[in-house]
């Protein structure tokens, strides 16, 4: 590891972001600590560089759900420590982690595709009121109002008392949207692709439930979720191939500079 001190500006610059930003991830454990001098200024060394690359590549963009993003945090974090081989092994987790997603995903777009296409995905044979509909599904009576009311499915009435009655039509769709929703999409992804299912029939949805519409002027990551999970995906694969880097960068800097460690800086 070379001993010539960078300043916080030339961190920033190097890794494409605000000297605030460097500031804060120290502050926050993405990066080792860093040494001061006798006046209190941050002396950096390029390692720095490497963990703000490292924690800028995991972090940029919307996280793709709460498992994603912790896993991807608790990674930056532990290379932090300096424990790049630990880092390492939790960057394959972290790449099974998404790979395992994405293949749920994918699962619940094709069931979706054959539910469209008149597979049936239900065989109740009797019309059943909302509460054994939520049993059945597993869900609470107000998951099955609140998709009610957010426009998700139509459920007929009883004319006399009004009650819910669920046929396997709409059992049936709720599975799909229960699917759909245990997958990762938003809610927004789904009403988009139900809306556009009733209006204009079964073709392209998984175009449709990945692309949100023009008049949704703020999306998260799970509106667009097959294309996030491929792009995490992705991420993932270099964020492994970058830590190799970094171990191998360590270790020429061991035989180069035997004796200069980030804890040593602090006596330089």
């Amino acid at each position: 590891m070379k001993s010539e001190h960078l300043s916080t500006s030339q961190v920033a610059k190097a890794a494409g972001v605000h000297p605030n930003t460097v500031r804060l991830y120290e502050a926050w454990g993405f990066i080792p600590s860093v040494p001061r001098s006798p006046s209190g200024y941050r002396l950096f060394v390029e390692a720095h560089i490497d963990h703000m690359r490292l924690a800028r590549m995991m972090l940029k963009g919307p996280f793709a759900g709460k498992k994603i993003r912790h896993s991807a945090l608790d990674l930056i974090r532990l290379a932090a420590t300096g424990d790049l081989g630990g880092a390492l092994e939790s960057a394959y987790h972290h790449l099974a982690l998404v790979q395992s997603e994405r293949a749920h995903a994918e699962a619940a777009v094709k069931m979706l595709e054959r539910w469209a296409q008149g597979t049936a995905a239900d065989a109740s044979s009797e019309r059943m009121q909302i509460g054994e509909v939520a049993q059945r599904l597993g869900v609470s009576r107000d998951v099955l109002r609140n998709w009610e009311r957010n426009g998700l499915i139509s459920v007929p009435r009883h004319p006399e008392n009004r009650y819910r009655l669920y046929t396997s039509a709409e059992i049936s769709r709720l599975r799909v949207i229960r699917m759909l929703s245990q997958a990762g999409y938003s809610m927004m992804a789904i009403l988009r692709m139900v809306l556009y299912l009733d209006n204009q029939g079964g073709m392209n949805l998984r175009q449709v439930l990945d692309t949100p519409r023009p008049d949704e002027d703020a999306y998260m990551a799970a509106d667009r979720w097959l294309t996030e999970l491929a792009e995490q995906e992705t991420r993932a694969e270099k964020s492994i191939e970058f830590l190799e880097g970094m171990i191998a960068k360590q270790e020429l800097d061991h035989i180069l500079h035997p004796k200069i460690t980030f804890d040593s800086l602090g006596d330089l």
